[in-house]
C-alpha cells in the first residue's frame, strides 16, 4: 500500500509546490498594489494567499470556497455547488445512458453486417471531428424550436460526444476472440446467437469498461460545454459562465474541481461495476 501511495504523494506534493509558487508569482503585483505603505515583501507574499479575486487562487482558497458553497447553503439553493453539480450530473448521466445504448447497438451491427461497417464507421469517425462548441448552439436552437428544452438537449450533446469510445471499444471487443475459438464453437454446432452470447459478448467486456471510463468523462465535458452557449441558469457550466462574467475566479475554480470530482466518482462507479462482474464470473481482481 505504501509503495502505491508514495509515488502519488510525491507527484501531489510537487504539484502543490509549483501551484503555490505560481500563485505567488501571478498575484504578487495585485497584492502589492493593495498592500499598506511600508509592507514588507513577505507580508505581500502572505497577502497573495488571501485575495478575494486572485488571478490564480491558491489550493487552500479553492478548498475553502468549495466547503462554503457545499455546506453553506441548502442543496436545493441555486447558490449551492451541490445544486449545480447535480444538474450537470443528471444531464451527463442521461447522455451517458444514450451513448451506451447507441454505442452497443452500432457495434453489434457493425460486427455482424459488413455493409454497416463500410457505411457507418467513416461517419462515426467523422462525427468526432466537429467541435462540440460549434454544434452545441445549433442543437439547442433546433430542439428548442420543436419544443424540446431543458435537460434533453444537454443530454443529447453529452451522448453525441461520448458514444464514440463505446462504439469503437465494443467493435474491438466483439472481434477479440481468436478465429480458432470461433471455429471450435462452429464445430459444436453453435448458432450465431450462441457464439455471440457465449464468446463474443464475454470477450468484449474487457474492452467495454475502459471505454466506459473515457465515455463518462466525455459525457461530463459535453454536459458542461452544452451549458455554456445556451444561457443556462443551473449547472457547472452556468456556474463557470457566471464566475467569468463577474471575475469570481474562486467560483470558477471551485466549479472545475467539482467537475473533476464528478468524473472521479463516475469512474469509481464503473470500476465497482467491473469488479462485481468479474467476481460474478468467478474471476480475480
Amino acid at each position: 500500500m505504501i509503495r502505491r501511495a508514495a509515488p502519488v504523494a510525491v507527484v501531489m506534493l510537487a504539484v502543490l509546490v509549483v501551484w503555490y509558487a505560481a500563485s505567488v508569482w501571478l498575484n504578487y503585483d495585485t497584492a502589492a498594489n493593495l498592500a499598506d505603505e511600508g509592507a514588507t515583501r513577505w507580508q505581500i507574499v502572505g497577502d497573495t494567499m488571501r485575495l478575494d479575486r486572485p488571478l490564480l487562487p491558491a489550493p487552500h482558497q479553492i478548498v475553502a470556497e468549495m466547503i462554503t458553497s457545499i455546506f453553506g447553503y441548502p442543496p436545493d439553493n441555486p447558490r449551492s455547488l451541490l445544486y449545480h453539480a447535480a444538474v450537470t450530473a443528471y444531464a451527463a448521466g442521461v447522455g451517458f445512458a444514450i451513448a451506451l445504448a447507441l454505442g452497443v447497438v452500432l457495434a453489434v451491427g457493425i460486427v455482424h453486417v459488413r455493409t454497416l461497417e463500410r457505411s457507418l464507421m467513416l461517419w462515426i469517425i467523422a462525427s468526432q471531428t466537429v467541435p462540440v462548441l460549434a454544434i452545441a448552439p445549433m442543437v439547442v436552437v433546433v430542439l428548442g424550436n420543436i419544443g424540446l428544452r431543458g435537460m434533453l438537449p444537454k443530454a443529447l450533446i453529452a451522448g453525441w460526444l461520448s458514444f464514440f469510445p463505446i462504439t469503437t471499444g465494443m467493435v474491438t471487443g466483439l472481434r477479440a476472440p481468436d478465429p480458432m475459438q470461433r471455429d471450435l464453437m462452429r464445430t459444436y454446432s453453435a448458432s450465431g446467437r450462441q457464439v455471440f452470447a457465449m464468446l463474443r459478448w464475454p470477450a468484449s467486456m474487457a474492452f467495454l469498461f475502459p471505454s466506459l471510463k473515457v465515455a463518462a468523462a466525455l459525457a461530463l465535458v459535453g454536459a458542461i460545454v452544452a451549458e455554456l452557449p445556451t444561457g443556462a441558469q443551473a449547472g457547472l457550466g452556468a456556474r463557470l459562465l457566471t464566475g467569468s462574467y463577474y471575475g469570481q475566479t474562486l467560483q470558477i475554480w471551485a466549479a472545475l474541481f467539482a467537475a473533476a470530482l464528478l468524473a472521479l466518482l463516475a469512474i469509481a462507479m464503473i470500476d465497482l461495476a467491473q469488479s462485481g462482474l468479474v467476481r460474478r464470473r468467478g474471476g480475480r481482481l
